[in-house]
Order: C-alpha cells, then structure tokens, then sequence
C-alpha cells in the first residue's frame, strides 16, 4: 500500500463518519491518526456529545468485528475477558470468551467501573493478547481499544489507573459543538424522523487487511534525526518542570513518533514537519502527566503545562 492508497482509505472512512456525526471533525481525525498509528484512543465529554455514536460510526466504517462493553459498578473483571467454564457433560473446562475477544472494542463509560475492572483491559491493550489460566489469546494485529469517559467530577465514576492511562495514544476532550453545527444535527435529526433513515448508515470501507497494510505504509514515512530529538527534549522536558508531578514516558515518546508518522501520512506527506509533533502533543499527553498541586490551586492544567513547555523547547528548523 503507497501513502496514497492510505490517505483515500483515511477520507473514505471520515466520509462514511461524517453521514453521521457533525461537528466533531477533529476528533475523527485524530481518531483516524490513532487507528492508523496501531494504538487506542480515550475519549472523554459530557454526556450527550456523540462520544458513542462516533465510535459505532467509526466501527461502521471498519468491516471488523465490532465488541462493546458497557462499563457499570458491578462490572467483573470476568465479564470483560471471559473464564473457562467446566462442562459437566464433556468433564472439561471450555472457554467461554468475553466481549474483549473482538477486533474493535468500544469501552463504553469504562471510568464507571471500579480500577480492578478497568485494569483487566491492560494487558489486552498492551500485548494484544489474553492470559486466562496459563493460557495466551491471541486477539489479532487489529485489536484497538476506544474508550469513551465521562468527566470525574461526574458522580458514579472513578479515575483509571495511570498503567491503563499510559496504554492509550490519544485523550481527547470532546465539548458541545458550535451553534451551526447543533442546528444541522437537529436538521439530520428531523429528516431521519421522517425517512425512517436509521441513526448509523455508513457503509464499511476497510477491512483488516487493508487496516495492517496502512501501518505498515508508515515506514515510508521520514522521521528525521532533529524531529526525534524535539520528542525527547519535549519529553524530558515534562518531568523536570516544576509544574508536573510526574512527566511523560519513554513508551509516550515512542507513540508519539508514530502517531507524528500517521499525521504526516493522512496529510498527504512522506516526512514529518514539527508542527505534526506540536498538534499532538496535548492530546498524547495530557493523560500521562499530573499537575502539581500549586499549579492546580493557581488555575493552571495539564494543556496549560504542555503549551507553556513547547514555548520553551525550540523547534527544530
């Protein structure tokens, strides 16, 4: 596959998306980004903004096999991954597979099940693969994981745990969509009412197949010496500020270099411009650092931190 088949694959994929959910264009394509860079996304807004319809829309586009897991209080860690269950008649355990065993996987609210729920996806997402009784699953070079949460002062929720947090490429803040865009999703809304048109029409425009050869494709993708360099300054940069109690990792750095890689690619080029690596530094990292609590009490957020250091950090020319 040539970087050109991969960005037709991209836009046909935000084309059929984009039957559905309206004023969420870059959420889609970082969303985009992240599937094609081969990692999951966390998706967090309030309720009520097409979290969970851009994610069905998205697995609509996809012809892979589509998981969701809806993400409760009294969620077990059994629910999400299955167990091997003994059967009488044959006097052998069986496994019985969770709703994990699929290619895409939609956590659903997953910040609404307690941290030992949450953390049963880890290895899922980390390994591609499941460990039940000594026994490895395999899940399948597609396997990826979209997370949607709703804010944690939202009562009934809990925060994930930072091993889970750092599995996940992208966190992206979703809002309310500007007022134009509110009143054509009221229009769509009125003409399916009356057409009888279902909520979720696209059409699946890629498969597995065509999902791994376009990130393989990211190879033919140039990340120059300098632009590496910038990641790692940018990286390092945020556990020596004084405003971060912990930085970024080595493993965010690394998925961030991917991630620059697939930008690049969906953008029409075969190298990477340090403005690919600026636009995705806050949702790359906005999830793996953690605010101080001076800079809380001054008002100060992990976007805040982030944009103050790439101020700092020169760019390379």
């Amino acid at each position: 596959m040539t970087l050109d088949d991969l960005r037709a694959l991209a836009a046909a994929i935000k084309g059929e998306v984009a039957k559905t959910v309206h004023g969420q264009d870059e959420a889609v394509d970082l969303v985009l980004t992240a599937l094609f860079a081969g990692s999951h996304v966390l998706i967090e807004g309030p309720p009520g903004t097409a979290k969970t319809l851009l994610v069905q829309s998205l697995a609509a586009a996809l012809r892979l096999d589509f998981g969701r897991i809806q993400f409760t209080p009294d969620l077990m860690p059994g629910d999400v991954l299955g167990a091997n269950i003994y059967n009488f008649s044959t006097g052998a355990f069986a496994l019985t597979k969770g709703p994990v065993f699929t290619e895409v996987l939609l956590a659903d609210e997953i910040n609404r099940a307690p941290p030992k729920t949450q953390a049963a996806l880890l290895q899922a997402m980390n390994e591609r693969r499941v460990t039940l009784d000594g026994t490895d699953y395999p899940l399948g070079e597609a396997f990826t994981v979209i997370g949607t949460q709703n804010p944690l002062e939202s009562q009934g929720t809990y925060p994930l745990p930072e091993a889970q947090l750092d599995r996940f490429l992208f966190k992206l803040l979703i809002d309310f969509p500007e007022a134009e865009a509110e009143v054509e999703i009221l229009r769509r809304s009125a003409e399916r009412t009356q057409t009888g048109a279902p909520l979720i029409g696209s059409n699946p425009v890629v498969d597995g197949e065509a999902l791994i050869e376009g990130r393989k494709a990211l190879a033919l993708v140039r990340l120059e010496e300098p632009i590496l360099r910038y990641i790692v300054e940018i990286t390092r940069a945020t556990r020596s500020d004084p405003d971060l109690l912990e930085g970024a990792s080595t493993r965010a750095a690394d998925a961030l270099a991917m991630a620059a890689r697939a930008a690049a690619a969906l953008d029409g080029r075969d190298y990477v411009l340090p403005d690919d690596v600026k636009k995705l530094i806050p949702p790359a990292y906005r999830h793996r650092v953690v605010v101080g609590p001076t800079a809380e009490i001054e008002g100060r957020t992990a976007d805040s931190v982030l944009a103050a250091i790439l101020n700092r950090v020169e760019a390379p020319r």
